[in-house]
Protein backbone atom coordinates (compact mmCIF):
# COMPACT_ATOMS: atom_id res chain seq x y z
CA UNK A 1 0.00 0.00 0.00
CA UNK A 2 2.83 2.39 0.82
CA UNK A 3 4.31 1.80 -2.62
CA UNK A 4 1.02 2.67 -4.32
CA UNK A 5 0.68 5.85 -2.26
CA UNK A 6 4.20 6.87 -3.24
CA UNK A 7 3.52 6.16 -6.91
CA UNK A 8 0.35 8.22 -6.71
CA UNK A 9 2.41 11.12 -5.43
CA UNK A 10 4.72 10.76 -8.44
CA UNK A 11 1.72 10.96 -10.76
CA UNK A 12 0.63 14.18 -9.11
CA UNK A 13 4.11 15.61 -9.24
CA UNK A 14 4.34 14.89 -12.94
CA UNK A 15 2.09 17.84 -13.64
CA UNK A 16 4.60 20.41 -12.31
CA UNK A 17 8.35 20.85 -11.85
CA UNK A 18 10.51 22.01 -8.96
CA UNK A 19 13.97 23.55 -8.88
CA UNK A 20 16.64 24.32 -6.32
CA UNK A 21 19.19 27.10 -6.71
CA UNK A 22 22.69 26.36 -5.37
CA UNK A 23 22.36 29.04 -2.72
CA UNK A 24 18.99 27.84 -1.37
CA UNK A 25 18.98 26.15 2.02
CA UNK A 26 17.27 22.79 2.64
CA UNK A 27 14.21 24.33 4.26
CA UNK A 28 13.65 26.52 1.20
CA UNK A 29 14.06 23.48 -1.03
CA UNK A 30 11.50 21.56 1.05
CA UNK A 31 8.98 24.39 0.69
CA UNK A 32 9.50 24.49 -3.07
CA UNK A 33 9.12 20.71 -3.25
CA UNK A 34 5.90 20.86 -1.23
CA UNK A 35 4.46 23.55 -3.49
CA UNK A 36 5.61 22.36 -6.90
CA UNK A 37 6.24 18.64 -6.47
CA UNK A 38 9.16 16.41 -7.33
CA UNK A 39 11.59 17.22 -10.12
CA UNK A 40 11.99 14.78 -13.03
CA UNK A 41 15.21 13.43 -11.50
CA UNK A 42 13.47 12.89 -8.19
CA UNK A 43 10.58 11.07 -9.88
CA UNK A 44 13.08 8.79 -11.64
CA UNK A 45 14.78 8.03 -8.34
CA UNK A 46 11.49 7.34 -6.61
CA UNK A 47 10.27 4.91 -9.27
CA UNK A 48 13.58 3.07 -9.07
CA UNK A 49 13.34 2.77 -5.29
CA UNK A 50 9.72 1.63 -5.37
CA UNK A 51 10.59 -1.02 -7.94
CA UNK A 52 13.29 -2.41 -5.67
CA UNK A 53 10.85 -2.52 -2.76
CA UNK A 54 8.18 -4.28 -4.82
CA UNK A 55 10.70 -6.85 -6.00
CA UNK A 56 11.78 -7.59 -2.44
CA UNK A 57 8.20 -8.04 -1.27
CA UNK A 58 7.34 -10.58 -3.96
CA UNK A 59 4.67 -11.42 -6.50
CA UNK A 60 1.49 -9.79 -5.07
CA UNK A 61 3.28 -6.49 -4.58
CA UNK A 62 4.87 -6.71 -8.04
CA UNK A 63 1.41 -7.08 -9.57
CA UNK A 64 0.11 -4.04 -7.69
CA UNK A 65 3.21 -1.97 -8.40
CA UNK A 66 3.26 -2.63 -12.16
CA UNK A 67 -0.49 -2.00 -12.39
CA UNK A 68 0.13 1.42 -10.89
CA UNK A 69 3.04 1.94 -13.30
CA UNK A 70 0.54 1.91 -16.16
CA UNK A 71 -1.28 4.92 -14.70
CA UNK A 72 2.00 6.62 -13.84
CA UNK A 73 3.22 6.19 -17.42
CA UNK A 74 0.04 7.72 -18.85
CA UNK A 75 0.19 10.71 -16.51
CA UNK A 76 3.92 11.46 -16.82
CA UNK A 77 4.67 14.41 -19.11
CA UNK A 78 8.48 14.17 -19.15
CA UNK A 79 9.78 11.65 -21.73
CA UNK A 80 12.95 11.06 -19.68
CA UNK A 81 10.84 9.83 -16.79
CA UNK A 82 8.68 7.73 -19.12
CA UNK A 83 11.86 6.06 -20.38
CA UNK A 84 12.77 5.14 -16.80
CA UNK A 85 9.26 3.84 -16.11
CA UNK A 86 9.56 1.71 -19.25
CA UNK A 87 12.98 0.40 -18.23
CA UNK A 88 11.63 -0.51 -14.79
CA UNK A 89 8.52 -2.18 -16.23
CA UNK A 90 10.66 -4.23 -18.60
CA UNK A 91 12.29 -5.95 -15.62
CA UNK A 92 8.97 -7.37 -14.37
CA UNK A 93 7.03 -10.34 -15.73
CA UNK A 94 3.45 -9.19 -15.15
CA UNK A 95 0.60 -8.38 -17.56
CA UNK A 96 0.72 -4.72 -16.55
CA UNK A 97 4.48 -4.54 -17.16
CA UNK A 98 3.97 -5.97 -20.63
CA UNK A 99 1.27 -3.38 -21.25
CA UNK A 100 3.74 -0.60 -20.46
CA UNK A 101 6.29 -2.11 -22.84
CA UNK A 102 3.74 -2.46 -25.62
CA UNK A 103 2.29 0.99 -25.11
CA UNK A 104 5.73 2.62 -25.12
CA UNK A 105 6.13 1.61 -28.76
CA UNK A 106 3.29 4.04 -29.53
CA UNK A 107 4.58 6.86 -27.30
CA UNK A 108 4.48 10.32 -28.94
CA UNK A 109 8.15 10.89 -28.08
CA UNK A 110 10.88 9.43 -30.31
CA UNK A 111 13.22 8.76 -27.38
CA UNK A 112 10.63 6.62 -25.61
CA UNK A 113 9.81 4.59 -28.73
CA UNK A 114 13.51 3.93 -29.31
CA UNK A 115 13.88 2.80 -25.69
CA UNK A 116 10.89 0.52 -26.20
CA UNK A 117 12.68 -1.12 -29.15
CA UNK A 118 15.62 -1.80 -26.84
CA UNK A 119 13.34 -3.24 -24.19
CA UNK A 120 11.74 -5.67 -26.62
CA UNK A 121 15.11 -6.77 -27.94
CA UNK A 122 16.00 -7.67 -24.34
CA UNK A 123 12.76 -9.60 -23.93
CA UNK A 124 13.16 -11.46 -27.21
CA UNK A 125 10.79 -14.08 -28.57
CA UNK A 126 8.10 -14.10 -31.23
CA UNK A 127 6.22 -11.10 -29.86
CA UNK A 128 9.40 -9.02 -29.92
CA UNK A 129 9.92 -9.88 -33.59
CA UNK A 130 6.31 -9.00 -34.44
CA UNK A 131 6.33 -5.69 -32.59
CA UNK A 132 9.73 -4.59 -33.85
CA UNK A 133 8.77 -5.50 -37.41
CA UNK A 134 5.59 -3.46 -37.11
CA UNK A 135 7.50 -0.53 -35.63
CA UNK A 136 9.97 -0.56 -38.54
CA UNK A 137 7.17 -0.63 -41.09
CA UNK A 138 4.88 1.97 -39.53
CA UNK A 139 6.92 4.53 -37.61
CA UNK A 140 7.28 7.95 -39.17
CA UNK A 141 10.64 8.74 -37.53
CA UNK A 142 13.73 7.42 -39.29
CA UNK A 143 15.69 7.04 -36.05
CA UNK A 144 12.99 4.79 -34.58
CA UNK A 145 12.79 2.75 -37.78
CA UNK A 146 16.57 2.30 -37.78
CA UNK A 147 16.50 1.26 -34.13
CA UNK A 148 13.74 -1.27 -34.81
CA UNK A 149 15.78 -2.85 -37.61
CA UNK A 150 18.87 -2.90 -35.43
CA UNK A 151 16.99 -4.57 -32.57
CA UNK A 152 15.58 -7.19 -34.93
CA UNK A 153 19.19 -8.25 -35.33
CA UNK A 154 19.77 -8.21 -31.59
CA UNK A 155 16.83 -10.60 -31.07
CA UNK A 156 18.65 -13.15 -33.27
CA UNK A 157 15.49 -14.97 -34.32
CA UNK A 158 15.08 -16.45 -37.80
CA UNK A 159 11.52 -15.14 -37.74
CA UNK A 160 13.01 -11.65 -38.19
CA UNK A 161 14.40 -12.46 -41.65
CA UNK A 162 11.21 -11.54 -43.62
CA UNK A 163 11.10 -8.09 -42.00
CA UNK A 164 14.80 -7.59 -42.62
CA UNK A 165 14.31 -8.67 -46.23
CA UNK A 166 11.76 -5.86 -46.60
CA UNK A 167 14.25 -3.47 -45.04
CA UNK A 168 16.74 -4.39 -47.75
CA UNK A 169 14.28 -2.88 -50.24
CA UNK A 170 13.86 0.34 -48.26
CA UNK A 171 14.60 3.46 -50.31
CA UNK A 172 16.82 4.81 -47.53
CA UNK A 173 20.40 3.48 -47.84
CA UNK A 174 20.86 3.81 -44.07
CA UNK A 175 18.02 1.35 -43.50
CA UNK A 176 19.49 -1.05 -46.06
CA UNK A 177 22.88 -0.88 -44.34
CA UNK A 178 21.31 -1.52 -40.93
CA UNK A 179 19.33 -4.45 -42.37
CA UNK A 180 22.55 -6.01 -43.65
CA UNK A 181 24.17 -5.70 -40.22
CA UNK A 182 21.14 -7.30 -38.57
CA UNK A 183 20.98 -10.12 -41.10
CA UNK A 184 24.58 -10.98 -40.27
CA UNK A 185 23.56 -11.47 -36.63
CA UNK A 186 20.39 -13.39 -37.38
CA UNK A 187 21.84 -15.68 -40.03
CA UNK A 188 25.32 -16.16 -38.61
CA UNK A 189 26.68 -15.44 -42.10
CA UNK A 190 28.90 -12.69 -43.41
CA UNK A 191 28.18 -11.98 -47.06
CA UNK A 192 29.86 -8.60 -46.93
CA UNK A 193 28.13 -5.27 -47.45
CA UNK A 194 26.66 -5.92 -50.89
CA UNK A 195 22.90 -5.39 -50.51
CA UNK A 196 22.16 -7.27 -53.74
CA UNK A 197 24.02 -10.31 -52.48
CA UNK A 198 21.90 -10.30 -49.31
CA UNK A 199 18.74 -9.84 -51.40
CA UNK A 200 19.67 -12.94 -53.36
CA UNK A 201 20.29 -14.88 -50.15
CA UNK A 202 16.97 -14.02 -48.47
CA UNK A 203 15.10 -15.02 -51.63
CA UNK A 204 17.09 -18.26 -51.96
CA UNK A 205 19.40 -19.21 -49.05
CA UNK A 206 20.82 -22.03 -51.14
CA UNK A 207 22.31 -19.46 -53.51
CA UNK A 208 25.23 -19.00 -51.13
CA UNK A 209 27.55 -21.82 -50.04
CA UNK A 210 27.66 -22.84 -46.39
CA UNK A 211 29.95 -20.67 -44.31
CA UNK A 212 33.14 -22.34 -43.13
CA UNK A 213 36.14 -21.39 -41.05
CA UNK A 214 38.37 -22.23 -44.02
CA UNK A 215 36.55 -19.63 -46.09
CA UNK A 216 37.15 -17.01 -43.41
CA UNK A 217 40.87 -17.74 -43.33
CA UNK A 218 41.07 -17.53 -47.12
CA UNK A 219 39.53 -14.05 -46.98
CA UNK A 220 41.98 -12.96 -44.29
CA UNK A 221 45.10 -14.33 -45.93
Amino acid sequence: MLILVALASIVGCAQTAAWKMPWEDSSRADRVKEKYGLTADQRVEEVTELAATARREGSPQEEAFTAELVRTMLAEHDPRVRVKILEVAATFETPSALSVCRGALEDPDTMVRMAACDAWAERGGDEAVQLLSHRYQTDTDIDVRLQAVRMLGAVKEEAAIPALARALEDPDPAVQFRAVASLKKVSGRDLGEDVNRWRAWVSDPASEPEWSMAETFRKIF
